[in-house]
């Protein structure tokens, strides 16, 4: 992992913040469940430990800083999947206004058009693609393992959840996966 200077460790905190905040701009078709409501904020809580992990430190009377605890395994994993993403974020943005990426049905994002894509930078975008995918599932797995009300056979609901919520996200004119299946562009609401 790349060493992050203090500018841009303030940049990732300040975006992770601002997805801990509420969900505002959803649209809500029909009610959530009770269990969809606690996924996302177990999602919400996951953002708002990374800012308190990463602003949390010990100096002791003499004014040496100490070490913080030791962060378990797992928190550390999703840790640095929020981080990455965090960094990532811009790219994202900039191929989804391109019409190059979508937020696909399974809470992931879908390469949509590579030939949009200049070929020296095609690489790019596909090891974007990958690289955001495996962070999102990081993620929706470290949702269910700190959700006592989830196990590993709920993933599936999971992702679609996120899906769900990614759509309701998206800006208008990004493309979009329905649960059908059908390749849309946002309207704008």
């Amino acid at each position: 992992m790349k060493h992050m200077s203090q500018p841009i460790l303030w940049l990732v905190l300040v975006f992770v913040a601002g997805c801990g905040g509420p969900l505002v701009g959803i649209t809500v078709v029909d009610e959530r469940t009770a269990l969809e409501n606690q996924v996302l904020g177990t999602y919400e809580e996951l953002n708002r430990e990374v800012l308190l992990v990463a602003s949390v430190r010990y100096i002791d009377p003499k004014g040496h800083l100490k070490k913080s605890a030791k962060i378990p395994p797992g928190k550390i994993k999703v840790i640095r999947a929020l981080q990455r993403a965090s960094f990532n974020k811009d790219d994202i943005d900039q191929y989804k206004e391109q019409g190059v990426l979508g937020e696909n049905n399974q809470g992931g994002i879908t390469l949509l058009s590579s030939d949009k894509v200049l070929p020296d930078q095609l690489p790019f975008v596909e090891h974007l693609v990958q690289e955001e995918n495996i962070d999102r599932e990081v993620i929706m797995r470290r949702v269910i393992e700190t959700n006592e009300k989830l196990s590993k056979k709920d993933f599936p609901r999971v992702k679609k959840m996120f899906a769900s919520l990614n759509r309701d996200k998206a800006l208008a004119g990004h493309m979009i996966q329905a649960e059908d299946g059908k390749w849309t562009k946002k309207e704008k609401k």
